[in-house]
């Protein structure tokens, strides 16, 4: 076993592999960027050198620094984690000739995988099933719309040499073609320096199954059984679950064969993931292999209470697998839900900004939660957006299930969009429970799952009056209160105090009523009575009894806003002044505004170009992803103020309109 590792990632990854490092006795090495210094990953490791600026080009993708860094530290082996050089084969090579071990797979097998058109190749070869599509050489357009017609429609246009839904466009007919051509070979190229793509059949309702597989150097392969990812948005993974539902003992032999068949066509060595398609009828298509570890491993190593980062660590250092197939046990259920900085009801844009309250569910069996921030951090814009990752496991599909929806209740964060709101509705529908689903769940069920209770937002507008109302503020004051005027209490000679607190929720304004009333305050909001008794636990959190039931919430109060987290749901309110209202909405409708920090990389527009609500203006990369600009209403298009490569940031007006 070796004695020192350097961890060539950041974030929650890179802390999971120093916990495994540490409980094994080997001394873990950090590399960060400029943006990471004082990043948590980088207080795990024993030690930690910076490697560069912010950009992932600079720093965590600059693969001779990183060398030149476990040279200089006596590393003997790098663990690339998931994400950046975790696939790259030249890196894999360099290492090798560096002296250093790769712990991974060997470099043919990455370039073997690393393009899905040349392992849909070796699958055919192999006999195993694919999906109906063309994964060949040919790159021109006049080729791809010709093979695209020929697929039929729908079909996905797909990266060839990435993953993670980067690069990924779903075509319903031939008239869309072209264009989401060029927004995937774009997207591509700069996820992956690589814009070459495949042009797959659209599935309509198939379900993602995959197989964690784990080989060593002396030929044995086993698998460690499936996880369900079919919970998808953007084609990138939610929820995911291990063992899959419905999946009976024939067809989990029938994919763990064919994954493992699939692994020893190339010689694999180390954790892998092969990933098929689910269909209807039970049938199931080769997709794609991941040479790496997974996000989603944590739900693995729960039912199978093994560390698949100390399988890693063992079989880079040439020992044999620690299991072989007849010895690996499946007990229980496990999820793993995503929390990211993101705004789902906005197509779950990404989000940026300083977490400035985090409450943890609380710990306990079957419970971990896998980060890599803490309260005070920030998430920019230069990196993936997710927070961390929530893991529960139970003794079934009903108990875990159970676990986690109780855990995203108790999970809160304030101070940026995150989703966990979300995750919480999701986790709790109807169908979900009953394991009615498939990749296109949120898309059909997005009515129900977007939708936005009444009551609840009631009860929120009555939480932030009331946290409002200083005559409940029982923290300490920061004046001496010796003067009455210094009182907080509402207090009137001989009528009783009324007072109307206005709060805006996504441009809608409501007023709330307040009345003292002895032993309490009555809250009036669109016409329902609250009764309402309370006050401060500590700076950032009440405990009140609102009509009987007793509700803790945490606030966070700015000078023109309030938020609030409560039982899975968050809430942020705007407090109206003069700048705000119609004026101003008309104002954005005009000028379009940057609703994130990013770069332009595409304008479909020009000045003097006439446009109508939903045509594109302009299309911004950020966190990885492209995000559209539209027109809100019909207008022609008086100045564009970037260029393409230029940097926005959020708020920025990018072009005006003069509306016709």
């Amino acid at each position: 076993m070796f004695s020192k590792i350097l961890i060539a990632n950041r974030g929650e990854i890179a802390l999971r592999v120093a916990r495994t490092a540490r409980r094994l006795g080997l001394s873990s090495v950090a590399v960060y960027s400029s943006a990471d210094s004082k990043a948590l990953h980088v207080e795990a490791c024993e030690e930690a050198y910076c490697i560069g600026g912010a950009a992932a080009s600079e720093s965590y993708l600059n693969a001779a620094q990183i060398l030149e860094v476990a040279r200089q530290c006596g590393a003997q082996a790098i663990h690339p984690g998931y994400g950046f050089l975790s696939e790259n084969a030249d890196f894999a090579r360099a290492c090798a000739a560096a002296g250093i071990v790769f712990i991974g797979p060997p470099a043919d097998a990455i370039d073997a995988m690393g393009s899905k058109s040349r392992a849909k190749a070796l699958m055919e070869t192999a006999g195993v099933p694919l999906v109906p599509g063309y994964h060949g050489d040919a790159q021109d357009e006049d080729s791809l719309a010709l093979e695209s017609r020929q697929v039929g429609y729908p079909q996905l246009i797909k990266a060839s040499a990435g993953g993670g839904g980067k690069g990924m466009r779903l075509v319903e007919c031939e008239q869309d073609f072209a264009e989401a051509l060029v927004s995937a070979r774009r997207e591509a190229s700069a996820s992956f320096g690589d814009d070459r793509v495949l042009i797959e059949r659209y599935l309509r309702k198939p379900r993602h199954v995959e197989m964690q597989i784990f080989a060593d150097s002396h030929g044995n392969c086993v698998h460690l059984f499936e996880r369900d990812c079919s919970i998808q948005r953007r084609h990138q993974k939610v929820i995911e679950e291990a063992p899959a539902p419905g999946l009976d003992d024939a067809q989990r032999k029938s994919m763990g064969d064919a994954a493992i068949n699939c692994a020893q066509a190339i010689d694999y060595v180390g954790a892998g993931t092969v990933e098929f398609l689910l269909d209807e009828d039970g049938s199931f298509y080769f997709m794609e292999m991941n040479t790496r570890l997974q996000v989603e491993h944590p739900v693995t190593e729960m039912i199978t209470a093994q560390d698949l980062v100390e399988w890693q660590l063992r079989v880079a250092a040439g020992e044999v697998l620690p299991l072989q197939q007849s010895e690996i046990v499946m007990q229980g259920h496990a999820f793993e839900a995503r929390v990211y900085a993101e705004t789902p009801a906005r197509d779950f844009m990404p989000a940026a900004g300083q977490i400035r309250y985090l409450q943890l569910p609380e710990p306990g069996e079957g419970l971990r939660v896998d980060t890599g921030v803490r309260c005070g951090d920030s998430i920019g814009t230069n990196y993936d957006p997710m927070i961390a990752k929530l893991i529960v496991h139970g003794p079934d599909r009903t108990a875990a299930l159970a676990k986690l929806v109780l855990a995203l209740h108790e999970y809160r964060i304030l101070g940026l969009n995150t989703n966990l709101a979300f995750l919480a509705r999701l986790a709790g529908d109807p169908d979900f429970i009953a394991a009615e689903f498939d990749t296109s769940f949120i898309a059909t069920h997005h009515q129900r799952l977007f939708a936005q209770h009444e009551e609840h937002l009631h009860r929120a507008r009555v939480l932030a009056a009331a946290a409002m109302l200083p005559a409940l503020d029982n923290r300490p004051a920061t004046a001496s209160a010796t003067s009455p005027w210094d009182l907080r209490s509402h207090w009137r000679m001989n009528l009783p105090t009324d007072q109307v607190i206005r709060l805006e929720y996504e441009g809608e304004p409501c007023d709330v009523q307040v009345k003292r009333q002895p032993g309490g305050w009555l809250f009036n909001c669109a016409g329902h009575d609250y009764r309402l008794a309370g006050s401060w636990i500590d700076q950032q959190r009440m405990r009140v009894e609102l009509n009987r039931e007793s509700v803790e919430f945490a606030v966070l109060r700015d000078a023109d806003s309030i938020a609030l987290a409560c039982q899975g749901q968050a809430f942020k309110f705007e407090i109206p002044t003069a700048i705000h209202g119609a004026e101003s909405a008309a104002a954005d409708a005009d000028h379009p505004r940057a609703p994130m920090s990013g770069a332009v990389v595409a304008l479909p527009v020009a000045v003097g170009d006439t446009v109508e609500a939903g045509d594109q203006l302009m299309i911004i990369e950020a966190m990885k992803m492209e995000h559209a600009i539209v027109a809100q209403v019909a207008a022609s298009v008086s100045e564009i103020l970037f260029a393409v490569g230029d940097q926005v940031e959020e708020g920025d007006t990018l072009v005006l309109l003069e509306v016709e």
